[in-house]
Order: C-alpha cells, then sequence, then structure tokens
C-alpha cells in the first residue's frame, strides 16, 4: 500500500491551477477562452448510465464528440473501480487520447463529513481516501464530497454552528490526507445546511485548510422541504458568498430565490457574479434533459459559449 501511495502521488497530472484573483476582475478586451473553460458533468447523463445504455469508459470520447474538452467524473459510475489500478488506466489513457482534461470527481455514498461521532468522522475520510488517490491518479484537481451531517436541519443559530463544528472537523483531517496528493477538498451546495450559502462560506473558513474550497451549483440552493413548505436561497447571492471558496463551478439552468420559487438562469447576471471574484477555471454543465441528454447539454453550451463571449468584450 505504502509503494502504491508513492506512486500515486508522483504519478499523473498536475494539479489544474485554479486561481481566485482580486474581485472586480477587469474582463476587457480578454480571449473568450480566458475568462472560464467549460466541462460536462458526467451526471448529467445519470439515466443513460444507470440503463445501461451508456459506459462510463466512453463518458471522455463521448463528451469529446460533443465539443467539450474536460469532464466531472462521478463515482458512482464506477464505484467498485477506484483501486483498480487497470480500470483507472483505461480511463486515463482514453481520455488523454480525446485530449480530453480529467478535472474532478463527485464522490457520494461514502458517508457523512459531519457523522454525530469523532468515529463516525473518521471512517468517512477513510472512505474517501482511495478517491483522493484516485484524482491523483486520473489528474483532477479536486474530489467533490458532501457535507452531510447528523444535525437535524435548523435555522436556528445553535443548529448551524453545531454543524459546522462536526463538518469542518471531517473536512479538515480529509483535506490533510489530500494535501500531500496536492488534491483539493471542495464542497458542493448539496441539500440541508449546505445550501445556505453563508453557512457553507463559513465552514469552509472555519475549516481553515488550504485545500478545502467550494463548487457553487447555481441550482442547488433548495434546502429542505417540510410540508408545502419550501426552504430555499437565493441562487446569486449564495454563489456571490461561496465564490470566495470556489475551485470550480457547476451550471444548472434552474435558480432558486428566498420564497421557495425556481425560475429559469440568467446566464450573463450569474458568471458576472461569477467573474467579479476573479474566477477564470471550469464551469462544469450538469444538466441532462430525459431523453434528449446530449441535445440539452448542447443548447446550455451554446448559451454559456455566447455569454463568454460577450463578457470577453465587457468590463464586469
Amino acid at each position: 500500500m505504502n509503494n502504491r501511495r508513492e506512486f500515486l502521488k508522483t504519478t499523473g497530472l498536475a494539479a489544474a491551477a485554479i486561481g481566485l484573483g482580486l474581485p472586480n476582475f477587469a474582463l476587457a478586451k480578454r480571449p473568450a477562452d480566458e475568462l472560464f473553460k467549460i466541462s460536462l458533468a458526467e451526471w448529467s447523463l445519470n439515466r443513460p448510465l444507470f440503463a445501461g445504455r451508456m459506459d462510463h469508459l466512453d463518458f471522455a470520447k463521448l463528451a469529446k464528440k460533443a465539443n467539450i474538452d474536460a469532464v466531472e467524473y462521478v463515482n458512482q459510475f464506477f464505484m467498485d473501480k477506484a483501486q483498480d489500478m487497470a480500470y483507472l488506466k483505461e480511463m486515463k489513457t482514453r481520455a488523454d487520447g480525446e485530449g480530453v482534461t480529467s478535472v474532478l470527481i463527485m464522490c457520494d455514498g461514502e458517508g457523512m463529513l459531519g457523522a454525530a461521532t469523532s468515529e463516525g468522522r473518521k471512517q468517512t475520510v477513510e472512505n474517501h481516501k482511495k478517491w483522493v488517490e484516485a484524482a491523483k491518479f486520473l489528474g483532477c484537481h479536486s474530489i467533490r464530497v458532501n457535507s452531510y451531517t447528523a444535525v437535524p436541519f435548523s435555522t436556528e443559530k445553535d443548529a448551524e454552528q453545531e454543524a459546522i463544528n462536526v463538518c469542518s472537523s471531517g473536512l479538515r483531517q480529509l483535506c490533510e490526507f489530500a494535501d500531500d496528493f496536492d488534491i483539493n477538498v471542495i464542497i458542493e451546495n448539496h441539500g440541508g445546511f449546505s445550501s445556505n450559502g453563508k453557512w457553507l462560506a463559513e465552514m469552509i473558513r472555519q475549516t481553515a485548510h488550504k485545500r478545502a474550497g467550494t463548487l457553487p451549483d447555481f441550482g442547488n440552493f433548495r434546502m429542505n422541504t417540510v410540508g408545502d413548505k419550501i426552504f430555499s436561497y437565493d441562487s446569486y447571492r449564495g454563489v456571490d458568498e461561496l465564490m470566495p471558496y470556489a475551485k470550480g463551478v457547476s451550471l444548472k439552468p434552474t435558480v432558486w430565490d428566498d420564497r421557495g420559487n425556481e425560475t429559469q438562469l440568467d446566464y450573463t447576471r450569474m458568471m458576472k457574479i461569477v467573474l467579479s471574484h476573479g474566477f477564470n477555471g471550469y464551469v462544469g454543465i450538469e444538466h441532462g434533459t430525459d431523453g434528449r441528454e446530449w441535445e440539452s447539454i448542447e443548447e446550455i453550451r451554446v448559451n454559456l459559449d455566447t455569454v463568454r463571449r460577450t463578457l470577453a468584450n465587457e468590463k464586469v
């Protein structure tokens, strides 16, 4: 195991440099592809993947065919392959052969970072270590994990702080391990406390580790539902709060307000917020309409590229 870990630490592509830069970043006359890059999240294709109509190993090739040259993997589609070096080598060979960059691995099903006990948090960290190693080998810059917790969801300050305490404890442990591999550990707003932008930004701040970051998801600001009441958080404000810690961005074409209302994304408004923080990394498309996944991905890619070209000639 030690030899394998040393091999992983020295193998694979260097982590992608995604700088945060300065606020109020000037965008005038910059080449469009320098503003930000476009990637494709594998979850966009979850239906054909789960149904067996698509092979995970073909993801990079199909993304390239759709004019996208960077991919974000989801561990659910190769859950038993995290330590299968032959399989990971095949993934890497196929992506490299297509000229496709492997950006990150979205990790689910490996326990709660904010488990109720220290033993539970340690086990969650252990469960994620193999994905850190896999990400290093594939050339990714990050793994995405969830800040789920045993603390019941509440808007009370005491509950919010308790959730921060346990989640930041687990996250810090995982970041300490990932630092040896030059891999970031990033949290997506993904329901519960994490879909409160202010809470998640504060949790990352209190984690106080350079590897800890965020993956703001435009459409994931629905916190909870109690009866007929939807607890949601304004997507534009939430993204603005999370961008100082962002090492990636996930684009869904819908957003939320504070009153439980979901509306269509204003691409220009949102991307101006993203870019105002000096971000120039990957914006991952994470959407696929049932039955027309590739067509809807292409529609979003075109919209995003159009906004990118427009903003390249403006100042935010």
